[in-house]
């Protein structure tokens, strides 16, 4: 059985009264390719935020790689190979799509510590950039300033930021939040051809996208995991309609029910 690269159990977060998480228990194999699904408000980005560093759980555990890294910082995790992305990309507009991803290269690497060495002459960032700009098909925008770049394009560099940082566990918060519908077959591939060896966690409305994407899915709602299993698994699930009825109504269900 395959130790799973990243582990979840127990976790719950609260917002005053309010319990956005309530005991979340949630594995990632290698490779995994798995989709959290919910109404909104349902927990999920909550439950990324938890997972990322971003946010302390009250109670429960995480683990990375086998090591407990509950209470480890964003920045930790990113070095030990858990990195994501966000609803809202966190690019810097005024740069160019190569120097965005540069920074991110050489702060993984530790270059950014070394201020008396141009930027220019660490060729072996560079070409880590140009590589990883290649490998998503944007590597003709490079020198394009991030704010003259189209915005499913932009989505793309923040993918290419997240693969520059080496990682082993990718979590993508809504990669194709903003993205016209004509476009999201280019996020598609580019998800489609990254490395196998990646396990990677999506949270997605579009359920054309979680078709075409996961191999399993969770669905989170009112902060708690109601089941796991394949896309046609969990949405044919009579208690999923039991429950899920009530919080997404009859309409909205028929309509997630005709896209799978």
């Amino acid at each position: 059985m395959p130790v799973p690269v990243l582990e979840a159990d127990n976790l719950y977060k609260s917002f005053g009264s309010h319990a956005a998480t309530k005991g979340v228990s949630l594995q990632l194999l290698p490779g995994a390719r798995h989709a959290l699904i919910g109404p909104n408000g349902a927990g999920k980005t909550t439950l990324v935020h938890l997972l990322s560093g971003v946010l302390r759980p009250q109670s429960g555990k995480i683990h990375l790689l086998g090591r407990d890294v509950t209470t480890d910082k964003p920045h930790r995790r990113v070095k030990r190979g858990l990195v994501r992305t966000f609803q809202i990309n966190n690019l810097f507009v005024k740069f160019t799509v190569l120097e965005n991803v540069y920074l991110a290269v050489s702060e993984a690497r530790g270059f950014s510590l070394n201020m008396w060495r141009r930027a220019g002459r660490q060729r072996e960032v560079i070409e880590c950039c140009h590589a990883v700009l290649e490998s998503l098909h944007i590597g003709h925008l490079a020198h394009r300033q991030v704010s003259a770049v189209a915005y499913g394009q932009q989505r793309l560099v923040e993918l290419a930021i997240a693969l520059a940082l080496s990682p082993k566990i990718l979590l993508l918060d809504e990669p194709a939040a903003g993205i016209p519908s004509s476009e999201l077959h280019v996020l598609l591939d580019a998800i489609h051809g990254l490395p196998d060896d990646i396990a990677i966690l999506m949270i997605e409305h579009d359920m054309q996208m979680v078709k075409r994407f996961a191999a399993s899915v969770s669905l989170l709602v009112d902060g708690e995991l109601l089941m796991t299993g394949t896309l046609d698994e969990v949405m044919n699930s009579q208690k999923v309609r039991s429950v899920y009825l009530g919080s997404i109504g009859q309409d909205r269900l028929n309509l997630d029910l005709s896209c799978v």
